[in-house]
């Protein structure tokens, strides 16, 4: 498993965009400053964000992006497996893989799906607030 630099950038928009929700919404290319990301890529972060109702967005005078909840409701892992396309080790364990013929038989298969109830546990314990306050996490 490699988190791409999409599922990088939306947690640091969304840790930037929780660290300045006093400002209300916050223009795209303010946050694409702040975080040195291209205002280009970034917009496609943020549809994305929008598109789950992670973010509100309004357009014109004022406009730009806030969150729509509280940061301790947003999980590393709901982020992550919103930008990415899986978290998943193997690719039978991915959420529209076909079912493999040789499950039945498979001797490391509870072993991959083990792991990736690791990789789940792991990430959901942390929160866009958990990040916003450390910068050394268990």
């Amino acid at each position: 498993m490699l988190i791409s630099t999409k599922g990088r950038y939306a947690l640091r928009v969304l840790i930037d965009l929780a660290e300045h929700q006093s400002d209300g919404y916050i223009p795209l290319k303010v946050i694409a400053s702040r975080q040195e990301i291209s205002e280009k890529y970034l917009e496609s972060i943020i549809k994305l964000l929008v598109k789950a109702r992670f973010l509100y967005g309004l357009r014109g005078k004022g406009g730009g992006y806030k969150l729509t909840m509280e940061p301790e409701k947003y999980t590393v892992d709901a982020v992550l497996r919103l930008t990415e396309e899986s978290l998943a080790p193997v690719s039978c364990l991915e959420e529209d893989a076909d079912p493999c013929p040789r499950v039945a038989d498979c001797r490391t298969f509870s072993m991959w799906q083990g792991l990736d109830r690791q990789i789940h546990d792991y990430l959901s314990r942390f929160t866009i607030a958990d990040l916003m306050l450390s910068k050394e996490l268990p």
